[in-house]
């Protein structure tokens, strides 16, 4: 579904900010390792967040004691989440009753 990545990023800034490396590590975690998710593919999202005021960056000094740019959610991304939570179980509901449902006539 399109924007998924998106709404996964803004879900893992709802717990802190972060740098694009603890933003992988998050969502691998979360998926217990079956998300990989492409560096390039992570910064268009970061970046097209922080376009659209979904999302804001810092600099900072990482634990590593390297410069990164650390992501926050803003209050418009929390409303951004929100929807788009909503709007992916009703999708995964939808595509789950289509693929258990028995053979048979529509």
């Amino acid at each position: 579904m399109k924007g998924t990545l998106d709404v996964l990023v803004l879900k893992a800034l709802t717990w802190t900010p972060m740098h694009g490396f603890e933003i992988t590590q998050w969502l691998e975690g979360r998926s217990d390792g079956t998300l990989g998710v492409q560096d390039s593919a992570l910064y268009q999202a970061l970046h097209r967040l922080e376009a659209r005021g979904l999302a804001a960056a810092d600099w900072g000094v990482t634990a590593n004691n390297q410069r990164a740019r650390y992501y926050r959610v803003t209050d418009a991304g929390r409303a951004h989440l929100a929807a788009g939570t909503d709007q992916w179980v009703r999708y995964a509901a939808t595509v789950t009753d289509i693929l258990t449902a028995a053979a048979g006539p529509a």
